[in-house]
């Protein structure tokens, strides 16, 4: 079972991007794919995939509600399947107030003289449901922002595959990258956070990419072995359209553009090595559909 969290703590780094575009690569190599949306704002990755029409709705059932115990059905009900062997759980406007939610679940529990954890509460709903036994790989995508929705999200995959945006921005997030995954290690006692790789993303200048390549070294942190250039038009394309890179590349456009196409193979080598890491070799050869 592949499971991981795509996550940085500086926003705006192509995260939900890459989310969408791993998930994509990993269904194309006959995978069955579960993405679990945490990010409360708009325009994540369930907009990417055109499933945001309940978000909204506060009567809706939701991650939310079966985090912290109160579901309106089963958890099963809140898959949206987005293509064959792609699946989502889709965001909700509730996530925005997933703390405090916890924590008042919390409070309700103790006081009836239970136990109730927060930062283990996915991890708890994707067991009770057999989740695992469905998919080959899950990835969860929750916001740049710490606490709860991270920390859950850790504790229900145990690794990280972290995207790093060489630009000022994203030195700040190298700067001391290992203390703050030591950090989530530490808040929530008893998960080794395994990090996969991080991801040099919207690469445009390859000696500022040998630069932070360096400091990474001394951070003691895995590099990818591939880097996503900077691939505006489509990706964008790709959100306004609210399909997936690969679709939008091939599907999208009036001819076939070997840059992008170039890109997406760089997405195809990267799933290819997040599986390896779980023991799982990926045929290089990729099914167009």
């Amino acid at each position: 079972m592949i499971s991981y969290t795509i996550w940085s703590e500086a926003g705006g780094v192509g995260k939900t991007t890459m989310t969408v575009s791993l998930a994509e690569a990993h269904r194309r190599h006959g995978q069955r794919v579960l993405v679990v949306d945490m990010d409360p704002q708009d325009g994540g990755s369930t907009h990417h995939l055109g499933a945001d029409a309940e978000r909204g709705d506060p009567d809706a059932d939701n991650l939310v509600r079966h985090l912290i115990g109160r579901p309106k059905g089963a958890f099963e009900d809140l898959i949206v399947n987005v293509s064959d062997g792609l699946d989502l759980i889709p965001s909700h406007n509730m996530l925005g107030s997933l703390e405090r939610n916890l924590l008042r679940a919390q409070e309700l529990e103790e006081d009836m003289g239970g136990e109730f954890e927060p930062e283990r509460q996915l991890r708890r709903v994707l067991a009770d449901t057999d989740i695992h036994d469905e998919y080959d790989v899950i990835i969860v995508d929750p916001p740049a922002t710490g606490g709860q929705h991270v920390y859950n999200a850790v504790y229900a995959t145990s690794n990280l595959l972290i995207p790093l945006e060489l630009s000022a921005k994203g030195r700040q997030s190298v700067e001391g990258l290992r203390d703050t995954v030591s950090g989530i290690e530490d808040a929530l006692g008893d998960v080794e956070v395994g990090v996969l790789a991080v991801v040099p993303n919207r690469v445009s200048n390859t000696r500022t990419q040998r630069e932070y390549e360096d400091e990474l070294d001394e951070q003691d942190l895995p590099i990818a072995p591939v880097e996503i250039r900077e691939r505006r038009a489509m990706l964008e394309g790709a959100w306004d359209n609210q399909v997936t890179p690969y679709e939008f590349a091939t599907e999208h456009r009036s001819r076939r553009r070997d840059r992008e196409i170039e890109t997406l193979e760089k997405f195809d080598e990267l799933a290819r090595f997040v599986s390896a890491q779980f023991g799982v070799e990926l045929d290089a050869e990729v099914a167009t559909a």
